[in-house]
This record gives structure tokens, sequence and C-alpha cells, in this order.
């Protein structure tokens, strides 16, 4: 594969030590841009440790002269990248090196596309994605709602903290519901290491559903500044009797008992789930949008 080394920067793989440091890269550019840290602090150990990234060929970190981790990518599956770079060390053109080493990657690995998620209010990030012809795949929403009580499950639904006996049910009512959404299904060792396996996984505050002892519904709670919804899903033949808004109700009430105030989670305009949500009594607190190039 073709070498960089981006102007001013020095680059290498990223490994896992790293994780804390881009975990606090991303967190300083979502305090400039929306006031506050979203980004769930294991977030980044979980994405390194995906199958399909191998470290050595598919991450770089670029590193200032004074030491400062200035930017970082990781091209997932040859198709999708993520691209970092910390908000003192914009407008050096760190960006559009660390995008254009993403592409040739993709290339190398056979790929004829490639997407990558901006959010909203990186106008930089945005402007440079579209002068290169990236066009718009779709949205993300971040929603919000206060914690509250916990509010009574419909007749005949029975809800109960994440059983660990379970687990593998539980991923496959949770793969079988987003797999429209999705381009692969994820096997249950990938489906755990991204969910239950994480340090800030809260199994109380995780909620599962029951009609009689079969399980139709799943939420899976992280811990962060926010309680943090990662997955929510509902069995299909289950679905608008008020076994989502029971289970959402359940986990934000665990999230208040654990001292936080919001509930957070992200939904997918392909899901169409943004209206259901709402009805919740979610709202949206901002957006990212997906764009993708042909290659």
């Amino acid at each position: 594969m073709r070498q960089y080394r981006f102007m001013e920067f020095s680059t290498r793989p990223a490994t896992l030590d790293d994780a804390p440091a881009i975990h606090q890269l991303i967190a300083a550019e979502e305090r400039s841009w929306h006031g506050q840290v979203e980004a769930v602090p294991d977030a980044v150990a979980a994405d390194l440790r995906r199958p399909l990234i191998k470290l050595e060929l598919d991450t770089r970190v670029a590193t200032a002269p004074n030491g400062d981790l200035a930017g970082w990518v990781w091209v997932h599956g040859g198709r999708h990248a993520k691209i970092d770079v910390h908000p003192s060390y914009a407008g050096l053109g760190l960006g559009t090196q660390l995008l254009d080493w993403a592409e040739a990657r993709a290339r190398e690995i056979g790929t004829d596309w490639l997407a990558q998620i901006v959010d909203d209010s990186d106008q930089a990030g945005t402007d440079m994605l579209r002068s290169r012809g990236y066009e718009v795949l779709a949205t993300n929403w971040l929603l919000e709602r206060p914690t509250a009580p916990q509010s009574p499950a419909p007749p005949g639904i029975r809800l109960d903290a994440y059983d660990p006996a379970r687990s593998h049910e539980v991923h496959e009512l949770i793969e079988q519901a987003f797999a429209p959404f999705q381009p692969r299904a994820k096997s249950y060792d990938e489906w755990a290491e991204l969910t239950v396996a994480r340090s800030t996984f809260l199994p109380q505050a995780s909620t599962l559903a029951y009609a009689d002892d079969q399980l139709v519904g799943a939420v899976i709670a992280l811990d962060g500044d926010e309680g943090y919804v990662e997955q929510l899903a509902v069995q299909a033949d289950q679905r608008n009797k008020g076994i989502a808004r029971a289970m959402l109700d359940r986990t934000c009430a665990e999230f208040l008992r654990n001292g936080r105030t919001t509930c957070i989670l992200w939904t997918h305009s392909g899901t169409g789930a943004l209206a259901m949500y709402e009805r919740l009594g979610m709202r949206v607190r901002r957006s990212t949008t997906v764009y993708r190039t042909q290659l």
C-alpha cells in the first residue's frame, strides 16, 4: 500500500492503547460543536476490536510535532470510514490527507464505494466531502428525553433487567430486527464486543421484555455522561403494543437511579423509526449525515 507522511504530522497504525486519547480527541470535537460530550468512553476501543478491522492496515493516527494526537482515521470493511481531527489542528489540511488515505485503502481492498459520517455542525468536513463529489446517503439523529420514574408495562408483558443466560436470544432478536437496515449480520461474538462485553454496559439498566417466558424485546444500555441506549428492538409480531415505550421508560428510570438526568440514542433515516421515537417522548438534539462516493 502507498505510504503517507502527512505534512507536519507523523503517522502510524492505531493500537488499543490509543483508544483513550482518541476518545479525548472526539470529545474535544463534540465540545467545540455542541458544548458537551456525548460519545461513550469505551466506544473507540469497541470500534478498534471490530473483526473486520486490521489495525496495521485499516487505521492511522496522526501525531503533531509536539506529541499531540491530532487526528485519526479507520476504514471498516473497505466501505466505511471514520475520520476525526482535533479542533486545535483544524484547517491545516490534515482532514483532507486522512481522507486521501482512507480512499486509497478502500481502493486497495477493492471496494467500489466509500461512506463517511459527518457531524452536521462540521462545516469544514461537509464542504470537503461535497467538493469531492460525495453525495448524501442517509441522516442520523441523536434523540434525547429526560429520565423519569418507570411507567407500567402493557398487559401480558413482563419487564426485567438483562439476563446473561438469555444473551444468545437477545442477539438473535436484535439481529432479526435490524436485518433490513444493516449490510450484514453480526455474529454473536462481534455483537457482544460492541454491546454486552463493553466496560460501560449496564445490565441493570438494560431491559428485556417477555410475553410469558418468550423474549419479545430488548434494550441495551450503556453509561456515559448521560444514559445511552445502544440498541432497542421489539419482535416484529409484538410491535405497536406499547412494549418499546415500556422498555425505554424502565431503562430511563434506571438511568435516573444512576444519577443520569437524560437518556439519549441514535436512529437512522433508513429505519423509519424517528416518528416512533418522537411518539415515545424523545426529541432531536442534533444530526449527522452519511455521505458516499463511488471510487
